[in-house]
């Protein structure tokens, strides 16, 4: 990978990883039309922790929560332990919401599944239109939320479980988690914050699980430039990420999800033209 080409993709990352347009998605895409051969175990590695570059802006951006303990008393008759998750309530939900994904993903990393998927831009633009039809439809299904709408560990548990759908590329973690979030109650608002902060630990396990797996290859991968592009590409995809966010839960609380439906059905419907027609997307052979 090229200087360019490592920019370019952590561009795509910072700007679309808080979108309901599917992150991973739209990177498989872009290396494509880079040109970027799949498959191999550097540019899956690339691919999962650059996220996590933006990711971190979340913890930048909502500080106060990541850093946060509650020092109110707990109810009255509790005992240490309920004390205890009082006190560190807002990582216990984090952690009640990441556990479905952890054992579906190890699941699917176990078996090769996930490779295979990353490979699959034929799935990213499937689930790019699937997911597109379903967003415009959405906010009248589960727009009764209320910014009253507190989680608790059955919603967080629920939410994580909607997660998990996100392990096919295309299908967008911050759709999942968001509608997720509106299915048990919360505002669109409410929803796209707890998205952000289930990100985190999610994507922390993402990323030490394939440094991981780097590690294990041969270390043809570790050269300086390679190092020095995952650098780059974690660099440029927190400061994307950080400007991105704002603006999105903004521009969702305000209009729903309808223009992402419409995006996604366009850009997955394009990609899905030019396979079923014989061309190829990388823009360079």
């Amino acid at each position: 990978m090229t200087w360019l080409e490592t920019v370019i993709i952590a561009v795509v990352e910072g700007l679309t990883e808080f979108l309901p347009v599917s992150s991973t998605g739209h990177m498989i895409i872009t290396q494509n039309l880079l040109g970027i051969p799949q498959g191999d175990p550097f540019v899956h590695a690339f691919t999962f922790i650059i996220q996590f570059g933006a990711i971190l802006s979340v913890v930048c951006l909502y500080w106060k929560k990541f850093f946060h303990i509650d020092h109110t008393p707990a109810p009255a008759g509790s005992n240490a332990w309920q004390k205890l998750i009082h006190k560190f309530r807002f990582y216990w939900l984090l952690f009640v919401g990441v556990l479905p994904a952890v054992v579906i993903g190890l699941l699917a990393k176990k078996s090769g599944l996930l490779d295979w998927l990353l490979d699959s831009v034929e799935v990213v633009a499937v689930m790019l239109v699937l997911g597109g039809v379903f967003m415009l439809f959405c906010d009248k299904l589960f727009n009764k939320g209320s910014e009253k709408t507190k989680v608790n560990e059955k919603k967080a548990f629920n939410i994580g479980l909607y997660q998990c759908i996100s392990v096919i590329p295309g299908v967008s973690r911050s759709m999942a988690t968001i509608v997720g979030g509106m299915t048990q109650g919360l505002s669109r608002k409410n929803a796209a914050e707890f998205s952000f902060f289930l990100a985190v630990p999610t994507m922390a396990g993402a990323t030490l699980l394939d440094l991981l797996d780097l590690l294990k290859e041969e270390g043809a991968w570790a050269s300086s430039h390679n190092i020095t592009m995952l650098v780059l590409g974690c660099v440029v995809a927190f400061i994307v990420a950080l400007l991105a966010m704002k603006w999105f839960v903004a521009f969702l609380t305000k209009y729903g999800f309808k223009a992402f439906g419409i995006y996604r059905i366009i850009v997955g419907g394009i990609i899905i033209l030019l396979l079923l027609t014989g061309h190829s997307l990388a823009m360079v052979d």
